[in-house]
């Protein structure tokens, strides 16, 4: 039987169905047949017949009930429909539970449970005192979870139960659900990086020809284009009307950076340092796409999401909320790495050049942090947000070890906006923070994001 479609819901004609109804007595159906073959054999040895008809009554009521439950004729259609089917890790979603009974007889006693991960709270069950033929019922219970992930939901289970309670008959449908849980994201104050390129992220447009009039690509004339674009110099060398293209928004670029290595993360669970990386990530991406920017959400593996084209950048802007659907998709399945190294993701930035860098790194050794400085010389703006693990583990707001602050320096030094993340602050903060630009060592100059609020 499938969800959502009539299915039948009985014990069927073979013998291994009967067997199974048989060893779905009951507690009480198991106490009346015992009790009615005691009763049998205690009359037969006392020569007591009225003894006698009372142990048979009682060890053959529960094989009548046996044999009418494996008669009955139920078709019941189960369905299963969430509100909504994605969320964020700590809130709630609703699950909807639906039975149609497409049988002509009504149905009896039913009890309907539904298989949920223990992640999301206790197994569901409901009570169905009886369904009219042609008649539906709806439940719904709740579920919610702090982790992030993807989690089945199902198969619903159906159990039938004769009116005495003597045997029940388990039936399952096949169909299986998933609920997805994304990461948390908080709200960032909207900051202008420096050196973003022109387009979508500060409102302005950038025309496709930049050399000048000769460089200017014309297209033929359609119904309803305005004669003020007519190119005359093509339209005299083709011999046919020829307009100029609309200038078209280029649209600033920005790729989110997340370091999933498990050497550079100690801990684990809802507040570890990785999951904060992982929300800091996911709250950049739609930041950034609810800007305007083309995004890309990077790994240290170096895949690259959506990847639809060829730099793996979002689309046109129409297809935003798609791409975010995506990289959100990908951030709340997202695990350690067992690559130790930068280099991949390195390689992927040689061969794009630009755009914005936001990223977040756990623990950087001396070999990492060179990679991770050369990266700023592929990228724009690039700003860093360096969580030291062993402090989260230790909790508290310690101040950076020796070795972490070396790292930062470094980084700083290559031109990134460093900023270090103490355990368990808000990435607005961060990101205000980093919005203030610190001095470069060398220039005296901001490195990180300038202008003031957008």
């Amino acid at each position: 039987m499938a969800a959502g479609a009539p299915g039948p819901v009985d014990s069927g004609d073979a013998k291994g169905s009967l067997r199974s109804v048989v060893r779905g007595l009951t507690t009480r159906g198991r106490s009346f047949f015992a009790a009615g073959v005691a009763a049998a054999v205690c009359a037969y040895v006392l020569g007591q017949g009225d003894l006698l008809r009372i142990g048979l009554l009682l060890a053959v009521l529960p094989l009548v009930c046996v044999v009418v439950l494996h008669r009955t004729r139920y078709r019941v259609a189960g369905s299963r429909w969430l509100s909504p089917a994605r969320v964020p890790a700590g809130s709630e979603a609703r699950v909807h539970l639906r039975v149609d009974n497409v049988s002509r007889m009504p149905t009896g006693l039913l009890m309907l449970q539904d298989r949920v991960p223990y992640v999301l709270g206790s197994r569901p069950r409901f009570v169905l005192d009886r369904v009219e033929a042609g008649g539906s019922r709806e439940v719904s219970y709740r579920v919610r979870s702090d982790l992030r992930g993807r989690y089945p939901l199902g198969p619903l289970q159906l159990r039938l139960s004769d009116p005495f309670g003597m045997c029940e008959l388990t039936r399952s449908f096949s169909a299986h659900d998933t609920l997805v849980v994304l990461p948390r994201t908080e709200p960032l104050p909207a900051l202008r990086p420096a050196g973003e390129s022109a387009g979508y992220g500060d409102g302005r447009q950038r025309s496709l020809a930049l050399a000048g009039e000769d460089d200017i690509i014309p297209r033929g004339y359609r119904h309803g284009d305005d004669l003020r674009r007519v190119h005359w110099r093509s339209t005299a060398r083709y011999g046919e009307l020829m307009v100029r293209r609309e200038e078209q928004p280029q649209r600033a670029r920005c790729t989110v950076l997340l370091d999933t290595r498990r050497i550079a993360y100690q801990g684990a669970g809802p507040g570890s340092a990785f999951e904060w990386a992982v929300s800091g990530a996911a709250s950049a991406l739609v930041h950034m796409l609810e800007r305007g920017f083309a995004v890309r959400l990077l790994t240290d593996d170096g895949r690259a999401v959506p990847g639809e084209s060829s730099d793996g950048f979002s689309g046109a802007s129409q297809e935003s909320a798609e791409a975010a659907g995506l990289m959100m998709d990908s951030l709340a399945v997202v695990d350690h790495s067992d690559g130790g190294g930068l280099s991949r993701a390195y390689d992927v930035l040689r061969g794009n050049t630009q755009g914005l860098l936001i990223a977040f790194f756990g623990d950087l050794d001396e070999e990492q942090t060179a990679v991770a400085a050369r990266m700023r010389q592929r990228s724009g703006a690039a700003v860093a947000f360096v969580l030291d693990s062993s402090a989260w583990v230790r909790g508290g707001e310690a101040t950076a070890a020796a070795p972490a602050a070396d790292r930062l320096r470094l980084l700083r030094e290559a031109g990134w906006t460093a900023v270090a993340v103490p355990p368990g602050v808000e990435l607005a903060r961060l990101w205000q923070q980093a919005g203030e630009g610190p001095a470069d060592t060398h220039s005296g100059t901001a490195t990180g994001f300038s202008g003031g609020w957008s």
